[in-house]
Parts: structure tokens; C-alpha cells; sequence
């Protein structure tokens, strides 16, 4: 597959819009790092000029925050929030108005200084591994804490709005209300960041990132209020005290995720009894499965509809088990229509048996159905699978270009317009080759 055949194959139309999305993606991007490397440099300093405010504070608040980073350890690759203790105990201290009774003077370019610091000093282990934060995680951070802080900071040093709230209900009801905007502007910066990093569409993106505040989300906003009104009043012995649900907390969480990666493994291990048995060819499988995550991601599939698709894809030829004779290089959408959906239906009965959703099972029978009688994630499968067969050794198409065209030839019944198009635009951006290999 050469990039000038795929670029060829998405059409001129998409090849036009490439360049103005890549620069403003960049601009995006280059727009965050910037301004996260700005506030960074002005609280960093500040604070070195003027020296800090209240040194035990945020001794006590960057000590937290590196420990958290520390924490860190062990973390699967790709968690939404891999520091949740650092990330608490950061919106803590921008959220923090009193000490033991008595006003904080720290203000918000102290606390972006101490939390970037911190951040860097509790990432020092995980560079040294070769496993450190990007820089878009810690660019959240530090605009998502200056946020937070710049709401919260001259809002309540204000005389007369310390009087009126106090520490009773209202100040609690006043950070509920800076949590809700705080855990919202994250939201946006995290989807913003994803789109300009993978140009997917950005409603899916930050419907899955608001949804993600239910989880882990929802523990660091809440532990980050609780810790900065238990310093209000009982001082800085609060914070190990109120650290302690949110480090269970994150030992579930991880605990969670190692099941998932280890039913996700065992789904990718199910599905290679095709390629050890020689019904499909090497690799078949997880390139299906891949290429149709980034075409699901180009037409808005949520984290969940993606967890779908990837798993039917990953099992979606599991059905050749049954046949005497093995398909040349597994390509059944050379097959007539009545096999391939015989095919379909006795892998939909056997991914039944393994205790995957059965949501999964529906995309693996409904993959060989005419287009509009599917489930979108099942022609996602289905347009995938012929692109891949169709590349393959034994494809009938001449390369990526031969493909997608016999793809587009056939929208009037077997393949669904839309699908056709966001699996060119995908290859058109170097997406996950899903060709060739037999």
C-alpha cells in the first residue's frame, strides 16, 4: 500500500480538506502546549521572585501531588486519568480558600508553580523508565488546576464573599459549583486535544470524556473538595486523612482495567484459532479490528460502541472453524452471499458461548446481511473485512486504489456509502494498514 494510491483512492475531495485540518489541528495543539508552557513559566517565576506564600502548605500540596504522580506506577497504557491522587490533591490546593481557620494567600500563579513542579519532580522515575507523562497530560493539568485556581482564588479572597460564605454550606455549595466548571473545561481541553491529535469527531470525543466524569472523574473531583474544606478546618493533618478512599479508589480502578486488558487478550487469543488453524492469513484479525475502531472513531461510535465493534471484529471470521475445506486465504467476501452468511451465523453461535455482550454476537451474524439491514458496527465489519480481503494475497482488486473503488461499486447493496468514505478518509491520513499481509 503506497500513500499515493490511498490518498488517490479517498478522492480529491477529501485530499483538499487535509491540509487546512492538519494546520488547524497543529494550531490547536501548538495553542495549548503554548499557553500551558506560558502560565507555567510566569507562576514559576513569580514565585522564585516574590518566594512562596505559606512554605508548609504547599510543601505539604506538592509532596502530595509528587506522590500521586509516583503513584502512577503500574498504570495501563491509555487510562483517561493515571494520577488520580495528584490530580486531587492539585485541584485541592487551587481550590483551597482557608488553612486551620485561617485565609490562604497562595493565589494562582503559586499554585500552577507548585503543582508544575511537583508534577515534574513525581515524573522524574517514569522518564527515567522510559514510561514519563506526555506533555499533553501535563498541559491539562497545569491549565485545567489554573483554571480552577482562577476561578476559585480572587472569588474568595474577596472580604466581603469570605464573610458571606464562610466554611459552612455555601462555601461547600460555591466549590460543588467551581467543580462542575472545572470537571467541564477538562472535559473540553481532553477532547480538543484527542480531535487535534486524531482529527476524530469531537462530539463522540467529549460525550466519552463527560462520561468518564461518572468514574474516575467524579472520585478526584470530589476527594480534591473534601480534602480543601478538611484543611479549612483541621489544617494540613487533613490531607493523608482524606487521601485514603481515593488511593483505594485507584487500586480498584486498576484492578478493573487489569480484568479488561485480560478479557480483551483472551477475545484476541479466541480469534488467532482462525490464523493457527490456516483458515484466515497471519495478522487478519487485528488489522480488521483496528482499521474498524478508526473508521467507528470517524463516524462517532462512543467508547463503549467501540468496545463492540473491536471485539466483533477481532472475532468476526471465528465461523470458518466450521467449514471442511478452508476459504483461500480466509477471504470470504469473495464467497457467494448464501456462504457468507452461513459463515456469519455459526460464528455468531460460537462468540455466544464465550460470554462476550451480546451485542457482539449480533455484529458477527448480521456482517454478511444486506447494509441497511444491519447495525452500523456490523457494515463497519463488513466493508472493513472486504478491504482487507480484497488487498490480500488472493484479492481480486489491483492494491488499496482497486479495492476501495470494488467497495464504492458495490454501496447500492453490500456496503453502506458513509462507511465506504470514512474508511478512505482514514487511509487517507495513514490510518491502520488493513491490507496486504497473507
Amino acid at each position: 500500500m503506497t500513500a499515493a494510491a490511498v490518498r488517490a483512492a479517498s478522492g480529491a475531495r477529501a485530499g483538499a480538506g487535509k491540509r487546512p485540518g492538519h494546520i488547524g489541528s497543529l494550531a490547536v495543539l501548538v495553542g495549548v502546549y503554548g499557553t500551558a508552557a506560558a502560565v507555567t513559566v510566569a507562576g514559576l517565576g513569580r514565585t522564585l521572585w516574590q518566594g512562596l506564600a505559606e512554605p508548609r502548605a504547599a510543601l505539604a500540596f506538592g509532596v502530595l501531588v509528587a506522590i500521586g504522580e509516583l503513584a502512577r506506577w503500574g498504570a495501563p497504557p491509555g487510562e483517561r486519568e493515571p494520577a488520580p491522587l495528584g490530580a486531587a490533591g492539585a485541584l485541592a490546593y487551587a481550590l483551597l480558600g482557608e488553612n486551620a481557620g485561617h485565609p490562604a494567600t497562595h493565589g494562582v500563579l503559586q499554585t500552577v508553580a507548585v503543582v508544575a513542579a511537583a508534577g515534574l519532580a513525581g515524573a522524574v522515575p517514569h522518564v527515567v523508565r522510559g514510561r514519563g507523562p506526555g506533555l499533553g497530560h501535563m498541559a491539562r493539568r497545569i491549565l485545567t488546576v489554573g483554571f480552577a485556581a482562577v476561578c476559585f482564588q480572587p472569588l474568595y479572597s474577596a472580604a466581603d464573599l469570605r464573610e458571606r460564605f464562610g466554611s459552612g454550606p455555601g462555601y461547600a455549595v460555591l466549590l460543588l459549583l467551581l467543580l462542575v466548571l472545572t470537571a467541564l473545561w477538562d472535559a473540553v481541553l481532553a477532547a480538543l486535544m484527542v480531535r487535534a491529535r486524531t482529527r476524530h469527531p469531537f462530539g463522540p470525543l467529549l460525550r466519552d470524556e463527560l462520561r468518564a466524569l461518572l468514574h474516575i472523574g467524579s472520585a478526584v473531583c470530589a476527594t480534591g473538595a473534601v480534602i480543601a474544606l478538611g484543611v479549612a478546618v483541621a489544617g494540613l493533618w487533613a490531607l493523608p486523612v482524606f487521601c485514603v478512599p481515593l488511593l483505594l479508589t485507584q487500586l480498584s480502578f486498576r484492578r478493573y482495567a487489569a480484568v479488561r486488558t485480560t478479557y480483551r487478550q483472551t477475545i484476541a487469543s479466541l480469534a488467532r484459532a482462525t490464523e493457527i488453524a490456516g483458515y484466515t492469513p497471519h495478522g487478519h484479525a487485528r488489522r480488521v479490528a483496528e482499521l474498524s475502531c478508526a473508521v467507528g472513531r470517524e463516524l462517532g461510535l462512543s467508547g463503549p460502541e467501540l468496545t463492540v465493534l473491536e471485539y466483533a471484529a477481532l472475532m468476526h471470521d471465528i465461523g470458518q472453524l466450521s467449514l471442511v475445506d478452508p476459504v483461500p486465504e480466509g477471504a470470504t467476501a469473495l464467497l457467494p452471499v448464501a456462504e457468507q452468511r452461513r459463515i456469519a451465523l455459526l460464528g455468531g453461535a460460537v462468540v455466544r458461548q464465550t460470554g462476550v455482550p451480546a451485542a457482539v454476537a449480533v455484529v458477527v451474524e448480521r456482517q454478511a446481511d444486506p447494509y441497511r439491514e444491519q447495525p452500523l458496527p456490523a457494515r463497519i465489519v463488513r466493508a472493513v473485512n472486504a478491504y482487507d480481503d480484497l488487498t490480500g494475497e488472493c484479492g481480486t482488486a489491483s492494491g488499496p486504489l482497486g479495492a476501495l473503488e470494488r467497495l464504492r461499486l458495490g454501496t447500492a447493496y453490500d456496503y453502506q456509502p458513509e462507511v465506504v468514505e470514512a474508511l478512505a478518509r482514514v487511509l487517507s491520513r495513514g490510518g491502520p494498514a488493513a491490507g496486504g499481509a497473507g
